[in-house]
Order: structure tokens, then C-alpha cells, then sequence
């Protein structure tokens, strides 16, 4: 066999060890098409199969909106700040739902992927960013029904004022998504051990709507669970988010600095797990 020469010049080599915090960050970004072709796979197989296909889209929150105006709003008689109780849901279901498709469609990565890992090369992360990325556009017809609900609203006269932090809207909406992936990554780095987490993934994000400001405005939380509940990064992105649109919420630069914070720290040992999980996972998986 022909020996390979040392300082002969590839265009690409993979190895199967390498340092932990090399990210791979320009890689990924070669590897664009690629991404935009599993956003494109995602979204087509997902509805391929059903009557109403993006219909759905409109539907989930709507029917979710209904549903918490009747038990939260009317049965429990929750405080909505004043808002119209359909607006202040929808605007709760809108954020918190782009968030938990995001943790938990990638905290499945490994295991729904393993044939294509184990038979191509290409950058692990651009799976779990594609899904985040395909996320985006549901969140994006989502928005629109909500705005729409808005405009409802403004013409029947609801109290409601779209307030100055509306500029930081893209900024809220990367928060959401980085902290979904961020948790997703640790999440299915660990499934490829432990596949019961699998199974407590969607019970588990529901339960943490409850101590989040989606049913409910943080003033009206009780004050011994208050502190409890503003720990949570997502409850400073869901206050932000209505006083932006709706006008009622607390907004300050220390709920926002500490979701960021929590979110970026998330991200990075999400992304080292990743980085490290993803050299072995076919061996377990």
C-alpha cells in the first residue's frame, strides 16, 4: 500500500479525538447548506402525513389559549394585570411553546440520528441547530396569530400599550432559543446513558411552565414562591416580552442580565457535552 506522506495538504481531516473546547464554529458555518436542508426535511416530514398540515401551527395555540382562559382566567380567577385574559395567555403560550420545542426536539438529537451519525461525517451541532432554526418559523406563524389577536383587541378597545422594549424583541427571542438548545445538548448527551430521561423530557417542561409566568403575571405570584420563580431564566424573558407587546410585566436590567447570564453559561456547558459526547455516543446509543 502506497504510504500517505505527512506534508501532503488536505482539504478536510477527522479525527476522532481532538481538544474539548474546539467548537467547530467555522465548520458549522461551511456546513450552511446543509443545516437549511434539514430545516427544510423537518418541517416537510413533520406535516407530510396530516389533513390540516401547518394549520397546526394556528391551531395548538389557539385551542391552548381557550382552554387556559376557561380554567386559569375564568374557573381559577388568576390576575392577567388588567390585560385581556386571551391576550395575556397567548402572549405566555406564544414564547414559552418556541422554548419548549426547542429543549425538547433536541434533546432527542442522538437517539433519532444515530444511523446518519454512524454512516456520514458532518458537524454534529448542525443537527441541533437546524432544529432550533425550523423552531423559528413555527414561532414565527405563532407570532402572527398573536399579533393578529392584538389588533382584535385594538379595535375592540382592550387595555393594552405596546411599550419601547419591543426593540429588544430579537434579542428575546435568541435568549429562548439558545437556553432550549442549551438544555436540550445536556439533555440528550445524557440520554445516550440514561434513556429513561427520555421519557421525563415533555412531563418535566411542562411542570416548569408552573413556575413560570405563563398562567400567571409575577406580581401575582405569592411572595414566600416569588424568588423561587424569578430563578427561572424563562421568567424574565416571558415578563419581558409582555411589558414589550402588552405593556404589563416587570422589565429590568438585572432580570435580563441574570437570564442571560444563565442562558449563555447553559449554552456553553450544553456545547461541551455535546462536543464530548458526540466522539462515543454510537458506541452506546
Amino acid at each position: 500500500m502506497q504510504n500517505i506522506s505527512d506534508n501532503e495538504n488536505w482539504d478536510l481531516v477527522i479525527e476522532g479525538r481532538g481538544p474539548l473546547f474546539d467548537l467547530k464554529v467555522a465548520e458549522v458555518w461551511n456546513y450552511r447548506d446543509l443545516l437549511l436542508m434539514f430545516v427544510k426535511r423537518d418541517f416537510v416530514s413533520f406535516y407530510k402525513q396530516t389533513v390540516l398540515g401547518p394549520l397546526w401551527f394556528f391551531i395548538q395555540p389557539l385551542f391552548t389559549t381557550i382552554i387556559f382562559t376557561f380554567v386559569f382566567g375564568n374557573l381559577a380567577g388568576l390576575s392577567t394585570d388588567g390585560l385581556p385574559q386571551p391576550l395575556f395567555y397567548m402572549a405566555g403560550i406564544t414564547a414559552w411553546n418556541y422554548f419548549a420545542d426547542c429543549i425538547t426536539k433536541t434533546s432527542t438529537v442522538f437517539k433519532d440520528n444515530a444511523n446518519i451519525f454512524g454512516k456520514v461525517y458532518f458537524p454534529r451541532l448542525i443537527l441541533p441547530l437546524s432544529i432550533v432554526t425550523s423552531n423559528l418559523v413555527r414561532f414565527g406563524v405563532q407570532m402572527l396569530l398573536f399579533i393578529g389577536m392584538m389588533g382584535y383587541y385594538a379595535v375592540t378597545g382592550g387595555s393594552f400599550r405596546i411599550t419601547w422594549a419591543i426593540i429588544l424583541f430579537p434579542i428575546l427571542v435568541l435568549l429562548m432559543a439558545l437556553l432550549g438548545l442549551g438544555l436540550g445538548l445536556i439533555i440528550t448527551a445524557l440520554t445516550t446513558k440514561y434513556r429513561d430521561l427520555s421519557f421525563l423530557v415533555t412531563f418535566g417542561v411542562q411542570l416548569v411552565m408552573y413556575m413560570t409566568t405563563v398562567i400567571y403575571p409575577l406580581s401575582a405570584a405569592p411572595e414566600k414562591y416569588k424568588t423561587l420563580i424569578q430563578l427561572n431564566p424563562m421568567t424574565g424573558l416571558i415578563e419581558a416580552f409582555r411589558y414589550a407587546f402588552l405593556g404589563q410585566g416587570e422589565l429590568s436590567v438585572m432580570s435580563l442580565g441574570y437570564s442571560a447570564v444563565v442562558t449563555l453559561s447553559i449554552l456553553l456547558i450544553g456545547v461541551l457535552i455535546f462536543n464530548k459526547t458526540e466522539r462515543s455516543f454510537v458506541d452506546t446509543v
